[in-house]
């Protein structure tokens, strides 16, 4: 499973049908404060700068969106009580979001009061049209404003079926999208055998959010659990780590984007480069970050690395099967200057990683918000933000059946003005997507980042393998393609 944009996805021609979700509920049902819960800070300034930029000419429009295939005719009553299942599971996925006296609450509706209505949306003999429809229908769709914030829906042929869902980021992440897959095509397979799935525990996201808003709301910027931040900030001289190369873009603009991805190494080469970077002590994400940074630095950056990290927050407890936004960005700060060897690197990357887990309970939003107020004001990041991303799709949740189901991931965003480059790993290799300004000046800059990037972490699979035991290396030398 791999992200990239949508319009690069090659979807077979069909007849396209939808599920909309719809509350059975009466117009006037009062306000029930029982289920209600507090949104996430994510949510919250989410929800916020939505509201700010609501017809603005900078609008900040966005979603999250998933494919896969199912095999034979597609059974389109066993696919609307999946879909049905996968909506009572998690609470996030039916809620509503309510400003009460500047609090953001977010309400889940009762599953007895939901329904899937199915409508017919057209018959497409064209693959491109097909996209182009998607991509029109995603953008019309999700609007962080209005319920219900996801649209789902298929495109049915005699022997296969791609099923599409795709959501607001108030209501998930990356990493929700490979939940989504296991969970849909599970209970799928399970209602044409007449079964009730079998799926792991899901605890609500709306209960993590209330309990993380509760602990964080109280702090103020003298707390000392944010003195990890007020360190990187210190040193950094801002609070927001800038991408440190040249986008050509203006200061308080936003651009149309640029969404690219491709594919840095195959799986042999991805195999061969995991090996060195676990010799040398750290994992193969360590190994791509330092690769990244060296290649900053080679193109004119500095020799300490800083930048943002998204980091999921589900752990390895309940969480782990549960949808919602679990994120938080935190600051990682290593020594990438000329003279060290790439593994030297992986050992900075390794200790600043642990040095940066060690402090992941504070809020990224929270933070920015004490100690950045003047920032925190504004409906964008200021400037261009060095970011970096990363997920092992083949440890997923239903990664074991990734080449029947094919799964796809796909972002988009209506306007930037930096640049985001996320990584995945899967059984095909190490791949790329990134989104940037489209400007001239950051057309030239990504591209050349990212021939840099793809040539260096190719050179990593014809060098030595270092030694666990004492850094030195081996003399066998690891054939590369």
């Amino acid at each position: 499973m791999r992200q990239f944009p949508l319009e690069m996805h090659h979807v077979a021609p069909g007849r396209v049908v939808e599920w909309q979700l719809r509350s059975t509920a009466a117009q006037s049902a009062s306000w029930d404060d029982t289920t209600a819960r507090k949104a996430s800070f994510n949510q919250d300034k989410h929800f916020t700068v939505a509201e700010e930029t609501r017809g603005a000419e900078d609008n900040t429009a966005s979603w999250l969106a998933v494919t896969f295939e199912v095999a034979g005719s597609l059974d389109e009553s066993a696919m609307a009580r999946a879909l049905l299942n996968f909506t009572h599971r998690h609470e996030v996925l039916r809620s509503t979001f309510h400003r009460l006296v500047g609090d953001l609450t977010c309400k889940p509706l009762p599953i007895g009061e939901l329904a899937l209505d199915l409508h017919e949306a057209g018959t497409f003999d064209d693959s491109q049209l097909l996209c182009a429809f998607l991509a029109e229908r995603f953008t019309g769709s999700i609007d962080t404003l209005a319920w219900p914030l996801f649209t789902a829906g298929a495109v049915l042929r005699q022997d296969s079926a791609t099923v599409y869902l795709a959501f607001d980021h108030i209501i998930c992440d990356g990493m929700s999208m490979p939940i989504v897959v296991h969970e849909v095509l599970t209970a799928y397979e399970a209602a044409l055998r007449g079964a009730e799935p079998a799926l792991p525990p899901a605890p609500s996201y709306l209960d993590f959010a209330d309990e993380q808003r509760r602990r964080y709301l109280s702090i103020d910027a003298r707390d000392d659990r944010l003195g990890y931040w007020k360190s990187f900030v210190a040193r950094n001289g801002e609070f927001f780590p800038r991408f440190p190369l040249d986008l050509g873009v203006e200061a308080g603009r936003m651009y149309p984007i640029v969404n690219e991805a491709s594919t840095l190494l195959d799986a042999e080469e991805a195999e061969l480069f995991e090996k060195y970077c676990l010799a040398a002590g750290g994992k193969p994400f360590m190994g791509v970050l330092a690769a990244a940074a060296i290649c900053l630095r080679e193109a004119g950056g500095p020799g300490v690395y800083r930048g943002f990290m998204p980091v999921s927050e589900r752990g390895h407890g309940p969480w782990k099967h549960s949808v919602g936004w679990f994120v938080n960005t935190m600051p990682i700060e290593f020594d990438a200057s000329q003279g060290q060897d790439f593994a030297q690197v992986v050992a900075s990357v390794g200790a600043a990683f642990t040095e940066m887990i060690g402090h992941l309970d504070v809020p990224f939003v929270r933070a920015w918000e004490l100690l950045a107020p003047k920032e925190f004001a504004a409906r964008n990041w200021p400037y261009p933000v060095n970011f970096f991303s990363y997920i092992d799709m083949r440890k997923c949740p239903g990664a074991e059946r990734h080449d029947d189901w094919q799964p796809t991931a796909h972002v988009w965003a209506a306007r930037a003005n930096g640049a985001c480059t996320w990584f995945q790993r899967d059984a095909e290799g190490l791949h790329t997507n990134s989104i940037y300004v489209d400007t001239a000046r950051a057309r030239r800059t990504m591209e050349d980042l990212q021939n840099a990037l793809r040539q260096k972490v190719r050179d990593i699979t014809h060098v030595s393998i270092p030694s666990q035991a004492d850094g030195s290396s081996h003399r066998q030398i690891v054939a590369g393609r």
